[in-house]
C-alpha cells in the first residue's frame, strides 16, 4: 500500500542567504562551463567570450523578471505553483514538470561528465566501467546527503562553491599577465551565423540558476530569494566571463579542443602542472555541485510540490519525520540519474544530444511559462504585489528581456532541427493525456467518495 502524504509534516525551513546564493551559482551547468567550452569556441571563435555573456544576460534578465514570483510565493514548486495560479493546473504541471524533468536529463550528463573528469586524477584505471562507476558512486554520496538533511547539503554546497569561485577568481587575476591579445583577432572568424549559433551553448553553460527558487519553501527569510537571484546571477556572469577573457587570451581559438576542459589546459600553461590538477577538481566541483544541489534537490522538491498538488503519485510528497526531506522522491531521482548515466556510457549521443536538446527545450516551455505567470502577478494581483518587500525595477523591461532571450535560444537551438521540435512535442502531448487521465480518475475517484489511491 502506497505512503499517504503527510499534511502534518513540511520542508524544514533552515536554509539562509548564504546557501541559496551557493544553490544559484553552484547549479550552473558544470559540464556546460568547463567542457563544452570548447565546443562554443569552435563555433564563434573570440566572439564566444560576447555570445556567452549575452547568454548570461538572458538568465540574469530571467532572475529579476521573476523575482517578485519568488518571494511573493516561496514553496518548493516555484513555476509550478506560480503558473498553476494564473493560468491552471495542466500549465503549472507542465512549467514544474519539464523543470524538474530537465534536471533529471542533466543528473546523467552531468553525472557522467563527473565520472570522465573523475579519470583525470585515476589515469592508470583503464576501461568504459570506471567512468560510469565513479558517477553511480559520487551520484549515490550526493543523494545520500539530501536525505540525511537539506542543511547539510546546502553547507556542503557553499563550501564547494565557495573553493570554486576563490580557484576561477585566482585564475582570472592571475592570468591577466600572461594575456596575448592577438588571441582575440579575428573576433568573429565565423562572422554572424557562428556567434549566433554559439549563444545556445552559451545558455547550457548557465542552464539551471533559477533553480534556487525550488528553495521558497525552506528559505528562512522569503526576502533572501530575489536577492540571492540576482546575485548570483551576477556571481556566475562575472567569474565565467572574466575566466573565458582569460583562456582565449592564452590559447587561440583555434588551438583549443573539445577533448578535454580548455580551462585545464589554460590552468597548466599559468601555473604548471598543479594548476591543471587544481583547475580540474574546479571544474569536478562544478558538476558536483549541479548533481548535488541542482538535480536531486530541485527535482525533487518540484515532484514534492506536485504531489502535494495531487499531479503526480503521493508518495513523492512523503517527508521524513527526522530529516524533513522528500525521501521518496530524491530515490527516484537518483534512479533515473542512474539509468541515464548508464544509457548514456552505451549511446553518448543519445544523452548528450538528443536528450540534452530535449533538457533546453523542456527548460525554456518551463521559463516562457513562469514569465507568463510573472506578468500575470502583475496584471492580476496588483494589490499583492504592492505588498511584496522587493518588487522588480522597471518594470516590464526585465520580462520583455527574459521573452527577448527565450526566443534567441530557441531560434539558435531548434531553426536547423525540426525534428528534435516534433519529438518534443510528442512527448509533450503524451505527457497531457496521461495528466487529463489522472485528474479524471482522480475526480471521479473524489466524486464516488471512496478517497484516492496512488
Amino acid at each position: 500500500m502506497s505512503q499517504p502524504i503527510q499534511l502534518e509534516l513540511e520542508p524544514q525551513r533552515k536554509l539562509g542567504y548564504w546557501s541559496i546564493w551557493a544553490l544559484g551559482v553552484g547549479a550552473v551547468i558544470g559540464d556546460g562551463i568547463f567542457v563544452l567550452m570548447g565546443q562554443g569556441i569552435a563555433t564563434a571563435g573570440p566572439g564566444a567570450i560576447l555570445a556567452y555573456l549575452v547568454a548570461g544576460l538572458s538568465q540574469l534578465f530571467l532572475m529579476v523578471a521573476l523575482g517578485e514570483l519568488a518571494v511573493g510565493m516561496p514553496n518548493a514548486g516555484a513555476m509550478s505553483q506560480w503558473v498553476e495560479r494564473f493560468m491552471g493546473r495542466w500549465w503549472g504541471f507542465l512549467a514544474g514538470f519539464t523543470f524538474a524533468a530537465g534536471w533529471v536529463i542533466a543528473g546523467g550528463s552531468v553525472g557522467l561528465a563527473l565520472g570522465k573528469l573523475t579519470m583525470w586524477f585515476f589515469p592508470q584505471l583503464k576501461g568504459d566501467v570506471w567512468p560510469v562507476f565513479f558517477a553511480i558512486l559520487f551520484i549515490t554520496i550526493f543523494a545520500v546527503l539530501n536525505i540525511l538533511g537539506t542543511e547539510i547539503a546546502a553547507k556542503t554546497q557553499l563550501l564547494l562553491v565557495i573553493v570554486m569561485t576563490l580557484v576561477m577568481a585566482i585564475f582570472s587575476i592571475i592570468g591577466l599577465k600572461d594575456i596575448n591579445f592577438n588571441n582575440f583577432t579575428p573576433f568573429l572568424p565565423h562572422g554572424a551565423d557562428g556567434f549566433w549559433a554559439a549563444v545556445p551553448l552559451g545558455t547550457y553553460a548557465y542552464l539551471g540558476a533559477v533553480t534556487l527558487a525550488t528553495a521558497g519553501g525552506e528559505v528562512r527569510n522569503p526576502r533572501d530569494l530575489p536577492k540571492a537571484l540576482i546575485w548570483s546571477s551576477i556571481t556566475f556572469l562575472v567569474l565565467y566571463s572574466a575566466a573565458q577573457i582569460v583562456l582565449q587570451g592564452l590559447i587561440p581559438w583555434d588551438k583549443i579542443t573539445m577533448d578535454g576542459s580548455p580551462f585545464t589546459d589554460a590552468a597548466g600553461m599559468v601555473f604548471g602542472i598543479a594548476g591543471a590538477y587544481i583547475m580540474n577538481m574546479t571544474a569536478w566541483i562544478a558538476a558536483a555541485t549541479c548533481i548535488l544541489m541542482g538535480t536531486l534537490y530541485a527535482a525533487s522538491r518540484i515532484f514534492y510540490a506536485q504531489a502535494k498538488s495531487g499531479f503526480l503519485p503521493s508518495f513523492f510528497g512523503y517527508i521524513h519525520p527526522k530529516t524533513g526531506t522528500p525521501v521518496y522522491g530524491i530515490a527516484v531521482v537518483w534512479a533515473l540519474s542512474v539509468g541515464l548515466v548508464i544509457l548514456g556510457s552505451v549511446n553518448p549521443d543519445f544523452l548528450y544530444v538528443e536528450l540534452s536538446t530535449q533538457l533546453v527545450l523542456a527548460w525554456l516551455v518551463s521559463w516562457t511559462l513562469a514569465l507568463i505567470a510573472a506578468v500575470l502577478y502583475r496584471k492580476n494581483a496588483m494589490q499583492e504585489v504592492r505588498q511584496l518587500p522587493w518588487r522588480q525595477p522597471l518594470y516590464p523591461f526585465f520580462p520583455i528581456l527574459g521573452f527577448i532571450g527565450i526566443g534567441i535560444v530557441f531560434y539558435g537551438t531548434f531553426v536547423g532541427s525540426p525534428m528534435t521540435l516534433v519529438r518534443g512535442a510528442i512527448w509533450m502531448a503524451v505527457l497531457y493525456v496521461l495528466f487529463r487521465m489522472f485528474n479524471k480518475s482522480k475526480n471521479l475517484s473524489n466524486t464516488s467518495g471512496k478517497g484516492i489511491t496512488m
